[in-house]
């Protein structure tokens, strides 16, 4: 009877266990977890949103694999899980910051994008018929002229960050980050230390394998491949850089 009873509680999104758990939000974050990671650091003009790039294959595109996505002109977002639900949830927030210029004549408040991209989230873990969704997005950019920082989580809660890690390693990167990060960083210095961060839990990383965003006053901006190995010049170990020119 107990294993009955656990079952039961395994199966429903929207039955509490008797310990209070939820047990399919819980394994939604297990997918998160296993997604790669990614960073979001606030600066003092700007957010920077850097993510690790995986393939499956040698022969794979890695442009092809999206992790950052730009939501609006003023707004990006970088993903973690399973990559179809954060899509969903991308697309879900791009369809909201269209719908608030049309409606209001003004760019969508990061906060107010948030909460209503959770509230979604949430009522997947309340109703029957569904499952939660098994991504998490880091929700950054420019609000009145102000950076800010926010992450979804598979239960719907919305939490504002000064900076923050998902995905895979998120333990060795969101200790690293708490012991680098200050508010004065411009966004060069919050590009440098999302690299430096990502790389505390991932074994190597190349410009191919690093995807990079900044968005300031000026906008949302892509760094380029090259622009990314500039940096990461800077920050791998001289003895790990020249391995990788050897391998080149």
């Amino acid at each position: 009877m107990k294993r009955n009873d656990q079952q039961a509680y395994d199966r429903g999104t929207s039955l509490f266990s008797p310990d209070g758990r939820i047990y399919q939000v819980e394994y939604a974050r297990e997918a998160v977890k296993r997604g790669a990671p990614a960073v979001g650091v606030r600066a003092s003009d700007g957010v920077v949103l850097a993510a690790q790039t995986r393939t499956s294959s040698s022969l794979m595109e890695t442009e092809s694999v999206e992790k950052l996505h730009k939501l609006d002109d003023h707004i990006g977002a970088a993903s973690a899980g399973h990559v179809a639900d954060a899509r969903q949830l991308v697309d879900d927030a791009r369809q909201e910051c269209q719908v608030n210029r049309l409606r209001y004549g003004e760019p969508i408040g990061l906060e107010t994008l948030t909460k209503a991209l959770t509230d979604d989230i949430q009522e997947s873990t309340q109703f029957g018929g569904t499952r939660p969704y098994g991504a998490s997005l880091l929700i950054g950019g420019m609000d009145g002229g102000e950076p800010g920082l926010f992450a979804t989580d598979p239960s719907g809660t919305p939490q504002e960050w000064k900076a923050v890690a998902i995905g895979g390693s998120r333990g060795e990167i969101q200790e690293f980050l708490e012991e680098n990060w200050s508010a004065d960083l411009s966004t060069d210095d919050a590009v440098t230390l999302a690299l430096e961060a990502l790389l505390s839990g991932v074994d190597s990383l190349t410009g191919e394998e690093a995807s990079v965003a900044v968005v300031t006053a000026d906008g949302y901006r892509h760094l380029s491949v090259d622009e990314v190995d500039e940096v990461l010049e800077d920050v791998l170990p001289e003895d790990a850089a020249a391995d990788e020119g050897e391998d080149e």
